[in-house]
């Protein structure tokens, strides 16, 4: 089939699921709009901050806290070696984590599973409600696991699915403007000690190398989440 066939096709498809299109489009514009952004940017944090934890524990490093800040920022504190691949992974989960997490929703979506992801993310927050070590990161959690909590267990399945399908594609478009946030700030002098540049001097690889890693990995995770509501459902 030629291309141009193969674009109608798939546009065609597209339009034949309006839920996925619209949720895709309402949280492309809470990720655009620059007030939006700051209001629910947190939800992006908890995802980051989630990914360093999860990569500190599976590479055998120690937990000891994660907090969360009101200007979106956020940091997770563990123990082990000052250098090593546990803490190369470490680093390195953080970005890829929003955008991953949203591809594996889309996945559990597209196989009619919207609440096992709300009732997923749900138990997830409740984890990180366990290692938050602050006021602000404590509010910032519980409120998020209680949205979702609360449409996990009594809203209609029709709502399930599309708060579902809205919070995927969220993480999908968050995870990018978070990357490029990142790439902007160390163009500007800012972000000295962002994630890429942890990463350079741990390993002598440039930061912008990093910095171009996470973008890739966060622009795969959107193209495949994609074709995944948009095409295979």
């Amino acid at each position: 089939m030629p291309v141009f066939e193969r674009l109608q096709l798939a546009l065609h498809t597209a339009a034949d699921r309006p839920v996925v299109l619209g949720a895709g489009v309402f949280a492309l514009l809470l990720v655009w709009w620059t007030t939006s952004w700051r209001l629910t940017r947190t939800v992006v944090t908890i995802a980051h901050e989630g990914g360093h934890a999860v990569s500190a524990v599976l590479a055998g490093r120690g937990l000891t806290g994660i907090r969360l800040h009101a200007d979106t920022s956020g940091v997770t504190h563990t123990t082990g070696a000052g250098r090593g691949i546990g803490l190369v992974l470490t680093f390195l989960g953080g970005y890829p984590a929003p955008s991953l997490l949203g591809l594996s929703g889309a996945v559990l979506v597209a196989a009619d599973r919207a609440d096992v992801l709300l009732w997923i993310v749900t138990g997830l927050l409740v984890a990180t409600l366990i290692h938050i070590r602050n006021g602000f990161g404590v509010v910032a959690v519980v409120g998020t696991g209680g949205m979702t909590g609360a449409v996990a267990y009594a809203a209609p399945p029709d709502v399930r699915i599309v708060c579902a399908t809205a919070l995927c594609w969220f993480l999908l478009f968050g995870g990018l403007r978070a990357v490029r946030e990142l790439q902007r700030g160390r163009r500007n002098g800012r972000h000295r000690d962002s994630d890429a540049d942890q990463l350079a001097r741990l390993t002598g690889l440039p930061g912008g190398m990093w910095a171009a890693l996470f973008w890739l990995l966060s622009t795969a995770a959107l193209i495949i989440a994609s074709w995944v509501l948009l095409i295979r459902i």
